[in-house]
């Protein structure tokens, strides 16, 4: 397929569920390095290469530990900002990666750092707050790392004796409520989120933490996904697990859109439905979900949770991660939700095993149930995000790169409606030019196979993950358009615009800038789709303090301005935009 580049061409898990939420934002991108917990006897792939890449730039700068900046600092603008644009560019992810002289062993487990781009009449201005959470103070306060994370094991106090620290193995995890993954809406207010059953309340202006909400105060749920979907008029549905004397559960959870009081927050939240796990002990981990005008699809993929392993962590001086395995031998399966009614559906969806984070678009025509999602072939993936992998360099980071398995946008087709005359063998999907399959294989079974969302010329940038679309436009509907970063470094190190009519794609790539998701920001009153600009933060960890924040037509995907921030920012996860319009 045809490539327009704007630049240059780079040369060279609840603590049941718990800090599984850092499987977020970059999870989904690779294989895990054996040594650090996940089962080897699951797969047979630990020396398996997938690519062939030399010469990666080092990036070790991209986890170093930075200073917050609570007071608001001018940046210096390159171009053009567009004078339409007025509102606050919210970021969210790791920027304290020390404690005292203890060390957070994995990317995922840093201090969550907090970041505000003001952007008003062609301005732009930039500052940060670390979120005032309960493990961030614990610990600052001690001087130590006291809060187990996904890939840190907190030690015992040393000031207590023998007796006590050895008692103190004992006591079960405790949910860390360091929440550096996103930002997030409930009820028009403004939350920061992990996995874990705490959020915090923040406010976008100054990004002072307001309060520590608790989402098993309100439903029975050990925790919720930082990618909640909302629709139209404010209702805002996730997931959340619960563990029972029956077993593990995947919950659906609806959050009504507005407030009784001024002080709500979660009142009213629902369980509309509750599916059982498979394997009662064993569930499998998820980071987010698909939602349509009137379903939501969950996908049940066999990267696996192994309760036991993660409740006796701290007994066996084991970090989260070690309870957490891909077991390639179990097929995914999409459980489709009426969210209206509750009810599941009967048909029972499968595919063959695959790992995803980050759906595209989910939406319905002509009976069929279109479902696009950022998917990889392998399933070991987040322990290659270890803080001393990141600091690799020469062949050593190449080493890592090329034995992760890339993500690439793919097509799933489920039909709806199944006539029970119709033969098993058979393919349902009837849409025109597509080349998904959906074999009914039983009475109410179908075996799905997928349709690849790009060309060949994507595998040049190593795949694409961090979807995002026209969100307030295209959500649940029919859409042409969606952005994502690619992937030809162990973070982002390209912008992508992917045109569905062609499946033809518009990069954006220079040598050395690691730019973090596009957030794309309709234009006042568009009538187009892709009519409005992306925003994104671009990294030079080889550059100091040239951090800057990239604006792109979101038409020609052509530079319109930056603005330059003369401090240093580590690479982030998730992001929002508030309009303050």
């Amino acid at each position: 397929m045809p490539i327009t580049q704007a630049a240059e061409e780079d040369k060279g898990v609840s603590q049941r569920q718990l800090q599984l939420s850092k499987l977020a934002s970059m999870s989904s991108m690779n294989r895990l390095n054996s040594s650090t917990g996940w089962k080897k006897t699951r797969s047979n792939n630990k020396d398996q290469h997938f690519t062939d890449v030399h010469g990666l730039p080092c990036i070790e700068n991209l986890v170093c530990s930075v200073d917050e900046t609570t007071e608001p600092i001018t940046t210096t603008i390159t171009g053009n900002i567009p004078s339409w644009i007025k509102g606050n560019f919210l970021r969210n992810g790791p920027g304290k990666f020390e404690i005292g002289r203890s060390s957070f062993n994995h990317w995922f487990d840093g201090m969550a750092l907090l970041h505000q781009f003001h952007i008003e009449d062609g301005k732009v201005t930039y500052m940060s707050r670390f979120l005032n959470s309960d493990c961030y103070s614990a610990n600052l306060e001690h001087n130590r790392i006291i809060m187990s994370e996904f890939g840190t094991v907190a030690m015992p106090d040393p000031c207590k004796n023998f007796f006590q620290r050895f008692l103190s193995r004992f006591e079960l995890p405790k949910p860390t409520d360091n929440a550096n993954v996103s930002f997030v809406q409930y009820k028009g207010d403004y939350y920061v989120s992990t996995e874990t059953n705490f959020m915090h309340k923040i406010d976008p202006v100054t990004l002072e933490t307001k309060e520590k909400v608790d989402w098993s105060k309100f439903i029975a749920v050990n925790g919720a996904t930082a990618h909640p979907h909302v629709d139209a008029d404010g209702t805002t549905y996730n997931m959340g697990n619960s563990y029972t004397s029956k077993g593990a559960f995947y919950n659906i959870i609806m959050v009504p859109p507005n407030k009784v009081d001024q002080k709500d927050t979660l009142e009213g939240a629902t369980v509309v439905c509750s599916i059982p796990s498979e394997d009662k002990s064993k569930p499998s981990y998820y980071h987010s979900f698909a939602m349509s005008e009137n379903f939501v699809v969950f996908i049940e993929q066999p990267i696996k949770m192994d309760l036991l392993k993660i409740v006796t962590s701290k007994l066996r001086g084991k970090g989260i991660s070690e309870g957490v395995y891909w077991d390639p031998k179990r097929n995914t399966v999409f459980h489709v939700v009426n969210k209206r009614t509750g009810k599941l559906s009967l048909v029972k969806y499968s595919a063959k095993p695959l790992s995803t984070f980050h759906q595209i678009n989910c939406y319905e025509e002509n009976g069929f149930l279109i479902m696009d999602m950022c998917c990889s072939d392998d399933g070991q993936a987040i322990n290659n995000y270890m803080i001393q992998n990141l600091k690799k360099s020469g062949d050593a980071l190449d080493e890592i790169y090329n034995t992760m398995c890339r993500v690439f946008p793919r097509r799933f087709v489920l039909p709806l409606n199944m006539d029970s005359d119709i033969p098993c063998g058979q393919n349902l999907n009837t849409r025109f030019n597509s080349t998904a399959t959906a074999i009914k294989t039983d009475k109410n079974k179908v075996f799905c196979t997928h349709e690849d969302l790009h060309g060949d010329d994507l595998h040049e940038y190593g795949g694409l993950e961090f979807p995002q679309i026209n969100y307030s436009m295209c959500n649940s509907h029919h859409y042409r358009y969606f952005y994502g970063c690619g992937f030809r470094h162990l973070v982002g190190d390209s912008l992508i615009k992917m045109d569905l009519q062609g499946k033809q794609i518009t990069v954006w790539k220079h040598a050395d800038m690691y730019p973090s998701e596009p957030i794309f920001v309709p234009s006042p009153g568009a009538v187009e789709e892709d009519d409005g600009v992306i925003l994104s933060v671009v990294i030079t960890p080889n550059q100091d303090k040239s951090t800057f924040l990239l604006v792109l037509d979101g038409k020609t995907f052509e530079e319109l301005g930056r603005a330059e921030v003369p401090i240093n920012i580590p690479y982030g996860f998730h992001g929002t935009f508030q309009n303050g319009h």
